[in-house]
């Protein structure tokens, strides 16, 4: 079967996946109004496109904190890579280094840090962190990130709680037994561990903005905070010394009714100012989309479920398919924009539609 956009792919993870691995990636929160919304969003914004700019030679290169990667798409954070391929984590760093772009690995990851960096060497890495009530946990995580060489420690601020995602709760979801969150093991006491893999209650609720300047204590890497959704936070996020912001609403997962992320996208620049850089992730499913979020203000986009659906169909090489998918899309949507370089791109490219 050919794969030709990434829907092909989401087709051949549904009908190959086990329903309960299917139905952990695919879940919202609730009705799931956000992560559809997330999607539909797009289809809202126009693009303006200009002619006849001289496109024979297209530069798709951008930067995330002074490190080039080949075009403005990474991947985000996301749990349990073994649940869509046996390599899990070590395949999603492999075909991010292959792609040169950026791998966010998760606190969830069903690989170590230590196996992640050591599959991909000299790869552009970040590491994401969710602080847990026993601190010890995530000052050893964060210690151990930079000194593996990750480059960038992303925070998650939206998930006090995890979000009621009705198909795992239906399904008991619990991780298949040989499965296990590496770079948690030994870190928490008992067998229970029914809460996606660790014990109940195991995430710190009571996290602030202050926690900043306590992680900012523990490591030089830069610290991007990933959940923002408001002006609000964002000037909070800018006042408390971040240096990228990820416009998120986790793929949907947490509070349903919230905006989808290329919305709140508009309203996080305009307050930032270009004092940080500012990403985002949710509902990238073409290279339009990604042209669109630039327009918008995203310095790079980040794809979660995307990036598993490649995974379940082949591994590194069905990532890197994907990556490959969205990076052609991607530079042909610029190209019949009218725009050469991704410097090129802007807010005058797309309006809302009326609709």
């Amino acid at each position: 079967m050919a794969m030709v956009c990434l829907s092909d792919f989401e087709a051949y993870a549904k009908k190959y996946l086990p329903k309960i691995a299917w139905d952990f990636f695919a879940a919202g929160a609730d009705d799931c109004s956000t992560r559809d919304e997330n999607i539909l969003a797009y289809k809202r914004i126009r693009f303006r496109p200009r002619m006849l700019r001289d496109v024979s030679v297209m530069d798709i290169r951008t930067k995330l904190l002074g490190t080039e990667i080949s075009f403005p798409v990474g991947i985000a954070p996301t749990g349990f890579h073994q649940l869509a391929w046996p390599d899990g984590e070590k395949s999603t760093a492999r075909a991010a280094k292959a792609m040169n772009t950026c791998y966010i690995a998760s606190t969830y990851s069903t690989c170590t840090l230590e196996e992640i960096s050591a599959a991909a060497p000299g790869s552009l890495q970040w590491f994401q962190l969710y602080i847990h009530r026993n601190r010890a946990v995530s000052q050893q995580l964060v210690q151990r990130a930079e000194a593996l060489g990750f480059q960038g420690l992303v925070l998650t601020a939206d998930l006090p709680y995890t979000g009621k995602r009705r198909d795992d709760v239906r399904n008991g979801f619990r991780l298949p037994p040989h499965m296990k969150l590496k770079n948690l093991e030994g870190a928490f006491e008992g067998d229970d561990r029914s809460e996606y893999g660790l014990p109940p209650n195991s995430l710190d609720p009571s996290v602030t903005w202050n926690d900043i300047y306590w992680l900012r204590s523990l490591t030089h890497l830069p610290i991007i905070i990933k959940g923002i959704l408001t002006k609000e936070d964002a000037e909070l996020a800018v006042r408390h010394g971040v240096q990228g912001i990820i416009v998120s609403n986790h793929g949907g997962r947490q509070l349903d009714g919230g905006p989808a992320t290329i919305d709140a996208l508009v309203e996080v620049v305009e307050a930032v100012q270009g004092r940080v850089e500012v990403y985002l992730d949710g509902g990238i499913r073409k290279g339009s989309d990604v042209l669109k979020a630039l327009a918008l203000g995203a310095k790079c986009v980040f794809i979660g479920r995307p990036a598993l659906w490649g995974l379940a169909y082949k591994g590194e090489e069905g990532l890197q398919e994907v990556l490959r998918i969205l990076q052609d899309e991607f530079r042909l949507s610029m190209a019949l924009a009218g725009c050469a370089s991704v410097s090129e791109i802007g807010r005058h490219l797309v309006q809302f539609s009326k609709l």
